[in-house]
């Protein structure tokens, strides 16, 4: 059953409607279910399949089982020797395609293509020769590519400058689930949890469904966590190094700019990044950065008022941050680590940045709250530079209307209540801001909380609060 997903697989199935050949890319990061959407949305009839693996089969392996795929789904006669090239390879699938009868749209599936690509394998130069020679004047052809490394995907299809220059005619990038499709998802299976427990859920696994199933009905969120990450046997133990080993090539370097955002939680300028990673700066900092936005490990954004060209990373990757919070440094040695940390300083502490990053991650439904889906809108973040103490505001939602959004977010067991001390602070966020940016526009101080503000004398500092449950609508198309 397909839950959510409907724009892809909408989107899949106009490429199937169309007359012209069409070459589309499906990509994200490992477990956010690209393989599941395209099985699910053509009900597994492929013309042809065929899958890549991790495995060091090299590339005689790989082209055995190609052979083997072929043989299978009878491209070649049961005989047939192992093809010594991707390019017979190719050839083989050019005549089966050539030789079929059927007047159906023929939809081939190549299922985790970058790891086909192996080293001197000329993997690419036999894929551009049967696309461009072959495949893409067949009007009855749909050819679907999928992988978790977006990197390869945007290197060899997206950023080509040889032959598949411009060859991909479709881009579809699977991201995870967001609030909404994860209680929709949860429901499906009958795993029900309060909305309170499903935000703090989704700051610990972010919305992947492949993380999602291991929840347990007969057990709290706090048991089902211990359970996935912090057992003997847990199966989530080792997930963070070996999602980053599947996606990068050089994972070692990638891992250590994540690290080194989980530890700013705001960000860092890239000159900031490459000293804290102790890398040189170039070619490889900028393939990092662009393919771990790319990938939906990180944003870049420019802090309010924009005047500088220079941008900040964030990690906004929510099973990276719990990983570095708690996994990283030292790991925990109790099976039930995370049901004996709750109420503590350093669990509450967590869950204040964690649901930032939440919020981040929905705001065309914080803008929906807000009655301002319609309005252009520019978002970043905002911390003083003369204010004493401090001044920093979460969430800057700049609007074209002349208002600006001050955004405070809280994340609480119960209505947040605003006292005297936290209404002057406001305030002084407010007046700090207008002064030091010398906007124009009216400020507007807007909480998001879990369950709303306790209404008393001091209420009346905020102008537009919004609870949790803004954050469980589902997107505007």
């Amino acid at each position: 059953m397909l839950i959510g997903r409907e724009r892809e697989r909408q989107l899949l199935l106009n490429y199937y409607q169309s007359d012209k050949a069409e070459l589309v890319a499906v990509y994200g990061r490992r477990r956010v279910g690209k393989t599941y959407l395209i099985r699910e949305t053509f009900n597994n009839e492929f013309f042809f399949y065929y899958t890549g693996t991790t495995l060091t089969v090299g590339l005689k392996g790989q082209l055995e089982r190609f052979t083997s795929e072929l043989i299978k789904q009878g491209a070649l006669p049961v005989d047939t020797k192992p093809i010594k090239s991707w390019n017979q390879g190719f050839d083989a699938l050019a005549t089966f395609i050539k030789n079929s009868n059927s007047k159906k749209r023929k939809v081939i599936f190549f299922d985790e293509m970058p790891w086909l690509d192996t080293p001197r394998s000329g993997f690419i130069g036999a894929f551009e020769y049967f696309w461009n020679s072959f495949a893409s004047a067949r009007k009855d052809l749909l050819f679907i590519v999928c992988g978790s490394a977006a990197s390869w995907i945007s290197k060899n299809l997206f950023e080509e400058r040889g032959g598949l220059h411009n060859r991909v005619t479709g881009r579809i990038l699977l991201k995870p689930f967001n609030l909404f499709e994860c209680e929709e998802y949860l429901q499906a299976k009958d795993r029900l949890l309060s909305r309170y427990d499903l935000i703090e859920c989704y700051m610990v696994l972010g919305g992947i469904p492949y993380y999602l199933d291991y929840l347990d009905q007969n057990h709290s969120l706090a048991q089902n966590i211990d359970q996935m990450v912090f057992a003997e046997d847990a199966p989530l133990k080792n997930e963070f190094t070996e999602l980053f080993h599947s996606l990068f090539s050089n994972s070692e370097l990638y891992i250590a700019a994540v690290t080194a955002l989980g530890q700013k939680k705001k960000g860092l300028l890239r000159s900031e990044l490459v000293a804290a990673i102790g890398y040189p700066d170039g070619k490889g900092i900028t393939e990092v950065l662009n393919n771990l936005e790319l990938s939906g490990f990180i944003r870049r954004y420019n802090a309010f008022p924009h005047k500088t060209r220079e941008s900040l990373y964030q990690l906004i990757d929510s099973f990276s941050l719990f990983h570095l919070s708690f996994l990283q440094k030292k790991r925990p040695t109790s099976p039930r680590y995370w049901s004996e940390l709750r109420s503590t300083p350093t669990l509450n502490t967590w869950r204040g940045y964690a649901f930032e990053i939440v919020c981040l991650k929905h705001l065309d439904q914080i803008e929906q709250g807000l009655g301002i889906s319609g309005i252009l809108t520019w978002v970043s973040s905002w911390r003083s530079t003369k204010a004493d103490p401090g001044a920093q505001i979460d969430l800057v939602i700049e609007r074209d209307d002349r208002v600006i959004n001050l955004c405070e977010i809280k994340f609480s067991q119960s209505e947040f209540e605003i006292d005297k001390s936290y209404a002057e602070s406001l305030r002084n966020k407010q007046a700090a801001f207008l002064s030091e940016t010398k906007t124009r526009k009216t400020p507007f101080v807007t909480m998001i909380t879990t369950y709303g503000i306790r209404q008393n004398q001091y209420a009346s500092t905020v102008r537009a609060a919004l609870t949790m449950d803004a954050l469980f609508k589902p997107a505007s198309s």
